[in-house]
């Protein structure tokens, strides 16, 4: 038992770095948006395609994914996108032209898809449920920390030499990982005979013989509780990550007049309100024995920060783009807690398949985003017009959000904890 305590340290370890570097890759392609448009001679809504591809198909198999988890375990889900995830990030380091560079993201997209229900699902498996949600505000603080390796770090590598090796590196790394993961998760839990705590019950072999597919489904979009948590992952992740991942260096660049540099160094604020954002938010929550409330208040400041940039035409006063940025990364990294309500209000056995659910919500906002952004600086030509009309698309995004945020329905943890502990 000692043993096994222990190892899940381990396995905790290995799965966040693994997410950390996975995180990178989301946005890195952002800062070279200037880059591509040039050396490949595309337009903006283009390089918006190129976000937009990588979030559809990981929104597009977050459901399926969460069923196959939930029916077999997340492990090798787990694995296999990570090394997805590499190989794509290799090609995209190697494309001759545009084609590639989709063909690449696409692959990442579809990785990055078997990773965060899975680690869910691992945290669920190795970890008591009273110890849930502070762990998912360290799995997000490790998210936020990818996210920012692919601001100044990212950036200044990309000025140094060229922006194929930085992605030739990380893809590399993400292959290494992949096997090291397989290594943790899979050969040394079978040579030391430790089988994590809550495996049986996080695993739903009765589903090959009780529920159907489609009678899964049809429970999930029916409930208020699920639509819910949709909802809120659309509003404070998918405004966040698809503008993040996009615009937000060439909004610096455009806007601002800053070195691709010094627009990341902006970017990072809102990296820092995340990595504070996640912890935090968990922490309050715990304090106060309830999520609701402190998630309502993330989503109405969250709305409150885009509205600002539309209101001052996009371009606010430099220090006000400070606050505005660090208060919309706090939001993205208070986003753990449409997880916490998942574990707290479905059955163990439908924890992966709600979790895909949710998180199909944020990267569906993160898909159109990005594309729809694009076509707007495109009809105006990519002056300050148009990103005072483009900021339209996060304010009416995150509004969808706060409805989500309205909707939860508060059950009570102690008690939800206490009946998990002793199944």
């Amino acid at each position: 038992m000692k043993k096994q305590s222990s190892y899940r340290w381990v396995v905790f370890g290995v799965v966040l770095f693994s997410y950390f570097l996975i995180v990178s890759q989301r946005t890195a392609p952002g800062l070279i948006s200037e880059q591509l448009m040039k050396e490949f001679h595309v337009s903006a809504a283009v390089i918006g395609l190129l976000t937009s591809i990588q979030f559809l198909a990981y929104s597009g198999l977050q459901i399926p994914i969460g069923i196959l988890s939930d029916r077999f375990g997340p492990n090798y889900f787990l694995i296999f996108g990570t090394l997805l995830n590499g190989i794509g990030t290799l090609i995209y380091s190697i494309a001759p032209n545009e084609g590639f560079l989709l063909f690449a993201r696409l692959l990442v997209g579809i990785g990055d898809a078997a990773i965060w229900v899975n680690l869910v699902l691992i945290l669920s498996q190795w970890f008591k449920a009273n110890e849930f949600v502070q762990l998912l505000g360290f799995a997000g603080m490790s998210g936020s920390l990818g996210f920012l390796m692919a601001t100044v770090p990212f950036s200044a590598s990309i000025d140094l030499i060229g922006w194929r090796a930085p992605f030739l590196i990380i893809g590399c790394l993400l292959c290494i990982f992949g096997i090291l993961l397989y290594i943790v998760l899979v050969k040394k839990p079978i040579q030391m005979n430790i089988t994590p705590k809550n495996v049986n019950r996080s695993i739903d072999h009765s589903s090959k013989k009780g529920d159907k597919t489609i009678v899964i489904l049809r429970r999930l979009f029916s409930s208020r509780q699920a639509w819910a948590t949709f909802l809120c992952h659309f509003g404070v992740v998918g405004t966040y990550v698809g503008f993040i991942g996009s615009w937000a260096v060439p909004f610096g660049m455009n806007m601002y007049g800053m070195t691709r540099s010094g627009a990341s160094q902006l970017i990072m604020i809102g990296l820092i309100g995340a990595i504070i954002g996640a912890p935090l938010t968990g922490w309050v929550t715990n304090r106060l024995n309830m999520i609701k409330r402190p998630y309502l208040v993330v989503h109405i400041f969250t709305l409150c920060s885009w509205v600002t940039f539309f209101l001052c035409g996009g371009k606010p006063p430099y220090y006000l783009v400070i606050i505005l940025f660090l208060i919309i990364g706090y939001g993205n990294g208070a986003s753990a807690l449409t997880f916490a309500v998942v574990r707290q209000s479905f059955p163990i056995k439908e924890v992966g398949v709600v979790s895909g659910f949710a998180n199909t919500g944020g990267f569906l906002s993160a898909v159109l985003l990005p594309s729809i952004f694009g076509k707007v600086l495109d009809y105006f030509h990519a002056g300050s017009i148009g990103y005072h009309y483009g900021f339209i698309i996060p304010v009416v995004f995150s509004l969808f959000g706060l409805v989500g945020g309205m909707m939860i329905k508060e059950k009570n943890q102690e008690v939800n904890q206490s009946r998990e502990l002793t199944v």
